[in-house]
Order: structure tokens, then C-alpha cells, then sequence
């Protein structure tokens, strides 16, 4: 695959798991032909800091406030989020809300303020012409009650709905995230929609740290021996990508052509920057 360039979609480089090596692991990643990483901010007090990795490793960047980060958020946050996004207006490298959207599966949190901070977070989107990067976790049927109305794109991340979820969101113009998920051979159903979607509809993602490929991933008992989570990476996207080319019946190069499309169309911005890296 030499000369593939990927894109990582969503790659939380900011993370403290990185703070040690994050130049070295951004390094890695560039060598395995990863061009370009959306990092998405997941609170105010992180907007700075996503936005200046982005420019110090040629990247792009996302301003939002994450689902699990409402319940310390505040109103004030959101000003401060509409200022970020009219301050940065004309940064090229800045190219959607994110990440926000709602989360059932983690209990203990205010289900109500999640919609709140979600509802004002797409009528931001809106006023600033950005996409979103959408976190979907037990949540896709109430993230498009809202996006309905909302008039606005992106990229469901992290996609693990159903078929008819999946066509939901695809038929609103949204493309899906997958990742490091579909290199599990009990992950049935996020394989079956990242084989059968539309080609146009799949973007490729990290959400490094998390969501280790199988090759990285430890078991409750390997970790209780002493053995550390495998820390996910963006270098690791091409082989993840080469799995999910293997199931889908086609030329990892293909699929990097195709994803490497979808990403730009989903986030606009990120085109006129991918098209100075491919030229």
C-alpha cells in the first residue's frame, strides 16, 4: 500500500495517554501513510489545546462539548464554545462541531442536560455552516429526532446501530465511523453494516486512545495479571482499514481512495487541505 494516504477521522491526540510520546505516535502515524487526523475537542477547557496540536502537526480539529463531559459543563460553556467557533471562523484547519451527541449506555448521567447541551450544540453548528461529529452510543434514534430539524451533516462516530439506523443517518447526509470494532470476529453487526453500507457511506476512524484493535486489545483476566489496555493509535488505521477491505471484497487502496472522498465530502474544510497533501 505505498503511497495510500488515510484519514483518521477521529483520533483524540490530546488524550494524557499520548502526553508521554504524542510526536513519536503523530511520527508513526504519518509513516503508515496517515495524512491527515481530526481531533476533536470533548470540553471547553480543551479547545486550545486540540486546536494547536492540529496546526503544529498539520491536522484539522473539531470544538465541542462530549456527552460525558455535561455533567460538568456549563451555559458559559456554551458562549465560550460560539466564540471559539466565531473566533477560528476563517481557519481552514477547523472543521466541525464536535464531538457531542448523546450517551445511554454509561449510568449515572443526566439524560435531559446530554439533550440540552446536544440541541444547543447542533443550533451552533448551524449558525457557523460546520458538520458535526456525532458520539452515538445507545443513542442513534434520539440523535436523529433532533437532527431532523437540525439541517446539519457529519459523521456518526463510532457507528454501532442497526441497518435501519445506519439508512436513517445516511439518508440525512451523514457518513458513518468505523474502526477499530471491526477486526472483532464477535462484533457481528458493526461488520455486517461496514460490509454491506454503501462504499460512500464509510468513513475510517481510531478514536485512539480507545478502542484498540483485537491485536492490541486485553482481556479483563490479562489485565488483572498485570497487563496494561492496549493503547490504540492512528498509525494503526491501515490495518484496520485492510481488514475491512478484506470483508468487503476489495483493494485496501481502493478503499483508502474511496474513505479518503468521503471524509473530505463529509467535512468540507478538510478538502481544500487534503488536496495540498495529495497534490
Amino acid at each position: 500500500m505505498a503511497g495510500t494516504m488515510w484519514i483518521d477521522t477521529h483520533c483524540h491526540l490530546d488524550a494524557p495517554e499520548f502526553d508521554a510520546d504524542r510526536a513519536a505516535v503523530r511520527a508513526r502515524a504519518a509513516a503508515a501513510g496517515v495524512a491527515h487526523i481530526v481531533i476533536p475537542a470533548v470540553a471547553a477547557g480543551n479547545f486550545d489545546v486540540v486546536r494547536a496540536l492540529a496546526h503544529r502537526h498539520g491536522d484539522c480539529y473539531a470544538l465541542g462539548i462530549h456527552p460525558l463531559c455535561t455533567g460538568a459543563a456549563t451555559e458559559e460553556d456554551l458562549v465560550l464554545l460560539d466564540r471559539a467557533l466565531s473566533a477560528h471562523r476563517h481557519d481552514p484547519r477547523l472543521v466541525a462541531v464536535g464531538e457531542i451527541g448523546l450517551d445511554y449506555f454509561v449510568p449515572g448521567l443526566d439524560g435531559p442536560r446530554q439533550e440540552h447541551f446536544y440541541r444547543e450544540q447542533l443550533a451552533l453548528a448551524r449558525r457557523h455552516g460546520l458538520p458535526v461529529l456525532l458520539h452515538v452510543r445507545r443513542s442513534a434514534d434520539q440523535l436523529l429526532k433532533q437532527l431532523r430539524r437540525a439541517e446539519v451533516t457529519g459523521i456518526a462516530h463510532a457507528f454501532n446501530g442497526s441497518a435501519q439506523q445506519a439508512a436513517e443517518f445516511v439518508k440525512l447526509g451523514f457518513r458513518l465511523g468505523f474502526g477499530g470494532t471491526v477486526t472483532y470476529e464477535r462484533a457481528l453487526q458493526v461488520r455486517r453494516l461496514a460490509r454491506d453500507l454503501p462504499l460512500s457511506a464509510l468513513v475510517l476512524e481510531t478514536d485512539a486512545p480507545d478502542i484498540p484493535p483485537h491485536w492490541l486489545y486485553r482481556t479483563a483476566e490479562e489485565r488483572s495479571g498485570g497487563a496494561p489496555q492496549g493503547r490504540n493509535e492512528p498509525g494503526e488505521l491501515p490495518r484496520i482499514a485492510q481488514v475491512l477491505a478484506q470483508q468487503r471484497g476489495m483493494e485496501p487502496g481502493a478503499l483508502a481512495e474511496a474513505t479518503f472522498r468521503n471524509a473530505c465530502a463529509a467535512l468540507p474544510r478538510l478538502a481544500a487541505i487534503a488536496r495540498v497533501t495529495a497534490g
